[in-house]
């Protein structure tokens, strides 16, 4: 009987401190679920004074973050970036003054009308995003498409103060409080899966994938088209990008038209040269045209017109919205 009673002891406190190593839903919560406790710019409050309906209250905040119209009778009720309960403390301490021991209960009864999210960039759809969850970069750039090949590797997330909530160790209201946030994510750490690389993005974010400069490859070449600088980029290689040098390429030489300012220069380049050592390859810049001339064709004179990117740019107003829930 004792060796019973001592195993089901055991039993009882291994099963108690297993149950208070295993975080409960609430005390697990989220980022999105912290903010969505939170007052946004956009929302719709409700204050409920127990007891009468004259002090009771529905509105949204003033700019400058204050319950817009609450009558304290003192100084505005602060709101935004704050929590029901406490907000609820402040207006009960207001009415403290005309009411004996109020009890006042404050909620958020609608939060569709917070700040948009929006992907842009080179993306195949640039997108707004009104955000009802948790949803991470990686999804939201999914949801925009997918990145096109302008994309130069780099990522920004800019984070305006106040729309998003994001709490500093600063006191709400606060100068240094939800300051503006820039991030830059490499696309390549995004792409391998590093968790740091994949934020959850809150409402108000703009999220910019960086657009590549093109240089164009022309003439006599297989595939003639533009490629986007990731990285620096030779004039033979660029050639070889494009499926090299067709059958009837004079081989020789070839053309760079370059942006200098105001006007193009214009630089004659030597392949056979390259090709033997003789010359060092020239490195291209953002906006070159190289142009491969065919056997007995002539030189060219003047630059050709630049070809379209192909990467969209849309107001944001013109942008499709997509709500995540």
């Amino acid at each position: 009987m004792i060796y019973f009673f001592w195993a089901a002891v055991c039993i009882l406190s291994l099963s108690m401190h297993l149950l208070a190593q295993d975080p409960t839903p609430a005390a697990a919560g989220s980022n999105s679920a912290l903010q969505d406790e939170l007052v946004h710019y956009g929302d719709v409050i409700d204050v409920d004074v127990v007891g009468g309906f004259e002090f009771d209250w529905r509105g949204t905040i003033t700019p400058e973050g204050h319950l817009d119209g609450l009558e304290t009778f003192d100084a505005p009720i602060f709101a935004l970036c704050r929590t029901e309960s406490e907000i609820a403390a402040d207006v009960a301490r207001a009415y403290s003054k005309i009411l004996r021991d109020p009890k006042v209960i404050v909620r958020i009864i609608d939060r569709s009308n917070r700040a948009l999210a929006r992907v842009d960039g080179a993306v195949r759809t640039p997108t707004r995003f009104s955000i009802r969850r948790e949803v991470t970069l990686n999804e939201l750039l999914v949801l925009a498409g997918g990145f096109v090949s302008g994309a130069s590797g780099e990522i920004m997330i800019f984070r305006p103060a106040n729309l998003s909530c994001s709490r500093t160790e600063e006191p709400p209201g606060s100068p240094g409080d939800n300051r503006s946030q820039t991030t830059i994510i490499k696309i390549s750490d995004l792409l391998s899966g590093r968790v740091s690389s994949d934020p959850v993005i809150l409402s108000g974010d703009i999220v910019t994938v960086s657009k590549a400069f093109p240089i164009y490859v022309i003439g006599a070449v297989n595939n003639p088209g533009s490629i986007y600088l990731t990285s620096e980029l030779t004039l033979s290689r660029a050639i070889a990008t494009v499926g090299g040098m067709a059958k009837d390429a004079d081989g020789k030489t070839a053309t760079i038209f370059r942006r200098s300012g105001a006007g193009t220069s214009i630089i004659d380049v030597d392949l056979a040269k390259i090709k033997r050592g003789e010359m060092e390859d020239e490195v291209l810049r953002s906006f070159d045209i190289i142009d491969v001339p065919a056997k007995g064709g002539g030189k060219r004179t003047y630059p050709p017109a630049s070809p379209s990117t192909g990467i969209r740019d849309p107001t944001w107003a013109q942008m499709p919205l997509k709500i995540v829930e």
